[in-house]
């Protein structure tokens, strides 16, 4: 299976940039999308960037001019920069690992992917 684990999340001032990590273990599953998502307390789990395995990259409008998704040329770590940082941003961030075709008519539905790391929290305090 797919094993996913993020790192790089903290407590940061507004304004300021954070770059979340995804440490990601394929062993023989070939992945479609790899996204990062976030979900605040009392909200829906949302999806915020997307990774194809052809190097695709798609954004929700919400975090498109603030946020970058990324990955290392051996395609074991990907990235989500976050710059400018708002309150609003206040969430746990996760990534997750898409194996079937169903992502690709919803690259960032959260029920499209079926591996996900434990998350890594994100505080923004103004």
């Amino acid at each position: 299976q797919v094993q996913l684990a993020e790192s790089g999340g903290g407590s940061v001032q507004v304004g300021t940039s954070l770059r979340l990590s995804c440490a990601v273990s394929r062993g023989t599953i070939d992945t479609n999308y790899i996204g990062w998502f976030r979900q605040a307390p009392g909200q829906e789990r949302e999806g915020l960037a997307s990774l194809r395995s052809d190097g695709a990259i798609g954004y929700a409008d919400s975090v498109r001019d603030r946020f970058t998704i990324s990955e290392d040329k051996y395609k074991r770590n990907v990235y989500l920069q976050m710059n400018n940082l708002e309150p609003e941003d206040t969430a746990t961030y996760y990534c997750a690992a898409c194996v079937t075709v169903r992502c690709y008519s919803s690259p960032r539905g959260p029920d499209r992917y079926t591996y996900w790391g434990q998350g890594t929290q994100v505080t923004v305090s103004s």
